[in-house]
């Protein structure tokens, strides 16, 4: 496997030279790049003595003139690591500064999850809100992070953001290549839907569509094939993920009905609008002196169309957002809708849920057994999720 590995400059640097090491003992070809920081912390030598390849270190000394160096590594890696990661080198990739070959090259990669973080800081650091945003940013992404590990620090302090052992990063960084869902297709529901009264106005809801989209990135991660479908606005980060926008729910039940049958799994992440307008106006309604009142019908109950008509290989993950009687209405529902799986989430608790970048669920499966997930990343939510269903 072609190995990029990137260097920045914090004290962790020294401890590059032995990943370096193991990545070539492990049969891989390893190719580095320093920054001008790192280089403050180590040279060339040892990295070019080790991968018995050249060493970059500036985007301005093109080592071939057949090569654009920024480019052309990128698109010889099949994996990226930036190990160690500084606050410094975490923020500009996560604010897209390129005023270097290492940041330059990070905006010419197309696939995400081949890239691999190694934050290495001190704790305050690590914690700053600043740099868990830009954690946040990046992991929505798709990039992956290998957390530091907690301990003395070099500065004399203890607490988290050191260097992990090269064993534990070796084993994240290959952990992805088990693949367990290639060869399998799943469709995943994500966001809100819109039931428009007239051309200006719509019921909908405040679901921003970040966990279906965090499942729909860790299914392509570990190889499936995804059918997204979708009313956010989204940039696909993965080549296996297909995207198939819809407005109301209507849509939603169209696309379903028309691609559920050849997927293995199907994960309705959706908050979708219950009832929609009878009459939609084709003109805006304007204000009148007396109140309004509109006649809603029901919509299309997906869930429960894909529960009565799955196939017995298929497996179905619903979801349940509630305010109250959260496990019972979970259960209750998993029963009505034929599912396997589903997820339930207490909406009503401040900090997570609709629109946030975290959550706490509940991940209850059709014989009863109760997973509880403690207030993490959706990102996460997404690995244990699938854990379970796999």
């Amino acid at each position: 496997m072609n190995i990029l590995q990137i260097v920045s400059g914090g004290i962790a640097a020294y401890k590059a030279i032995d990943l370096s090491s193991s990545l070539v003992k492990k049969g891989h070809n390893v190719k580095v790049v320093l920054t001008s920081n790192a280089q403050k912390f180590v040279t060339e030598l040892p990295f070019q003595t080790l991968t018995k390849n050249r060493v970059y270190t500036d985007t301005f000394i093109e080592l071939n003139e057949n090569e654009i160096q920024h480019i052309d590594l990128v698109k010889w890696a099949d994996k990226i690591i930036v190990a160690p990661t500084t606050a410094n080198i975490l923020s500009k990739f996560a604010n897209g500064i390129a005023d270097d070959l290492a940041t330059s090259l990070m905006l010419a990669v197309k696939d995400f999850s081949k890239v691999y973080i190694v934050p290495a800081m001190n704790t305050a650091m690590y914690e700053n809100p600043i740099i868990q945003e830009n954690i946040a940013k990046l992991s929505k992404l798709g990039f992956n992070f290998i957390e530091p590990d907690s301990g003395l620090l070099a500065c004399g302090d203890i607490g988290q953001g050191k260097f992990p052992q090269t064993e534990k990063i070796l084993a994240e960084l290959f952990n992805n290549d088990k693949k367990e869902l290639l060869g399998k297709r799943v469709l995943i529901t994500a966001g809100p839907t819109k039931e428009f009264i007239d051309p200006f106005r719509c019921l909908t809801n405040p679901s921003s569509g970040k966990m279906g989209i965090a499942i729909a990135n860790e299914v392509a991660k570990r190889g499936g094939e995804v059918i997204l479908v979708t009313g956010v606005g989204i940039k696909e980060s993965h080549e296996n993920i297909k995207v198939k926008k819809i407005v109301s729910t209507q849509d939603m039940y169209e696309v379903v009905k028309e691609n559920y049958k050849d997927c293995d799994i199907i994960i309705k992440a959706a908050a979708v609008s219950d009832y929609t307008p009878v009459e939609v106006f084709d003109k805006k309604v304007k204000k009148q002196t007396d109140d309004l009142a509109i006649q809603f019908k029901r919509t299309p109950d997906i869930l429960k169309y894909i529960g009565e008509h799955k196939k017995e290989n298929q497996i179905v993950v619903g979801f349940a957002a509630e305010t109250n009687d959260l496990i019972d209405y979970a259960k209750e529902k998993i029963k009505k809708k034929n599912l396997d799986y589903i997820v339930a989430n207490d909406i009503s608790k401040q900090g997570i849920g609709f629109g946030s970048d975290d959550n706490e669920v509940y991940i209850i499966t059709k014989n009863g057994n109760i997973k509880k997930v403690e207030k993490t990343t959706k990102e996460n939510i997404a690995k244990e999720l699938l854990d379970t269903i796999i």
